[in-house]
């Protein structure tokens, strides 16, 4: 089996392997607060793919100094941007998922998600 791609290309294996261990505690943990790490490692992963793809060797950011305008001088700036964007985004929607947790959490007293679904079963909810 060739490893030379995997070799080359540790970066992007690092990034699906942060996105696979995020995921499944996303899906295997019952504690909304580790769900909530989970989540966080997945858009962890993304984060750095998306900085990975946008990053060429040799090249700058695309800020014109000197009078190079030339194309191939700079790297593409919207993996950047999109990165920025989804940082923000994440950092809100983290707030907001523990937000609700605390909220969840005066009321059940358990941050066990099966728990929370027992009890709202119970009050038929």
């Amino acid at each position: 089996m060739n490893f030379t791609n995997l070799i080359n290309n540790y970066e992007e294996a690092v990034a699906m392997i942060l996105f696979g261990i995020g995921f499944s505690n996303l899906l295997l943990q019952k504690n909304l607060i580790k769900k909530i790490i989970g989540l966080n490692i997945m858009d962890t992963a993304m984060y750095l793919f998306l900085a990975l793809k946008g990053y060429i060797a040799g090249r700058k950011a695309p800020i014109v100094v000197d009078g190079v305008q030339s194309v191939e001088a700079y790297i593409n700036p919207i993996p950047a941007g999109l990165v920025l964007t989804g940082i923000v985004v994440s950092v809100s929607v983290t707030a907001l998922m523990l937000s609700l947790t605390i909220r969840l959490y005066r009321r059940y007293h358990t941050l066990n998600l099966d728990e929370i679904t027992t009890r709202l079963e119970k009050e038929g909810l």
